[in-house]
């Protein structure tokens, strides 16, 4: 019996995650795993660290990216896995996206600033210096510098969507994820779909959409996933003729309940769920 276990949902510092891709490596030798896909928010730029760091740990890294796509006025996510972060369009997608971030986070400062937080891009480019800015960084700011009791409060009270400060980015639809991914000769995961709160109907309508452009797995195995959850979307995977993906989507210290490999503890992603996506 195979008891090798993984983990495909895995952010670094290249985005909003706490550890280097460096110590992801050395997390992921100490969690046990034996693979681990690095899946950083809109960007590849910590793969390259961490295949280096996982080569000399004998860890097998899949090399992977989430993509934030709209979906109907809903905020999808999809996970490319097994793609090649030197594509050049996938490249060029991710810089321009990079620069709309950019764009976006200058006018979410201003806003702060008229709240009277003291905050800029040069300090938080002092505090992150390698990472791609995002909401998590801003929130992770105002905590360290005392203006805010918690990560939660900053989406809850300033940054969330809706919230006066937050400012609305522009995102590719789920089919377009798609279409990138495997122009990156990768296999499109639809991530975490629980988490969208959808109906049956509206899901199912988003999985058949994303089918037309060759939709290859869906995440079935997740940290927050009920038992219930699970079944649900292990069955749509079924029907649809999809791999099943899984992942935690840890973040290190930024969701600290969250575990690598294991998620609140009760996760466990075996390895032949990989080697049927690779297959």
């Amino acid at each position: 019996m195979d008891n090798r276990k993984i983990d495909l949902h895995v952010h670094s510092t290249a985005s909003d995650g706490t550890l280097t891709p460096t110590e992801l490596v050395d997390a992921v030798k100490e969690a046990g795993l034996c693979a681990f896909a690095l899946t950083d928010h809109d960007t590849v730029d910590g793969i390259a660290e961490a295949r280096a760091a996982a080569d000399a740990a004998s860890i097998e890294l899949i090399p992977g990216v989430e993509l934030s796509c709209d979906y109907k006025g809903k905020e999808v996510h999809m996970v490319g896995l097994y793609l090649d972060e030197t594509n050049q369009k996938l490249l060029e997608h991710l810089a321009r996206f990079r620069d709309n971030r950019d764009n976006r986070n200058q006018k979410m400062y201003q806003k702060l600033q008229e709240e009277g937080f003291d905050i800029s891009e040069e300090a938080l480019r002092e505090m992150f210096p390698d990472a791609v800015l995002t909401r998590a960084h801003v929130a992770r700011f105002l905590l360290e510098h005392g203006y805010i009791q918690s990560i939660a409060e900053a989406f809850e009270k300033y940054i969330g969507d809706g919230c006066r400060c937050n400012v609305p980015r522009e995102k590719i639809t789920p089919q377009e994820a798609v279409n990138l991914i495997h122009q990156a000769d990768g296999k499109a995961i639809l991530a975490h779909p629980v988490l969208y709160h959808m109906s049956d109907d509206r899901l199912r309508e988003l999985i058949t959409d994303c089918l037309t452009c060759g939709l290859d797995g869906i995440e079935a195995l997740y940290s927050t996933y009920q038992p219930g959850d699970e079944r649900y979307i292990c069955k749509l995977a079924a029907e649809y003729n999809l791999h099943i993906s899984g992942g935690t989507d840890f973040h290190g210290s930024n969701k600290p309940h969250i575990r690598l490999g294991s998620g609140t503890g009760k996760l466990m992603i075996p390895y032949e769920l990989l080697e049927k996506i690779r297959s």
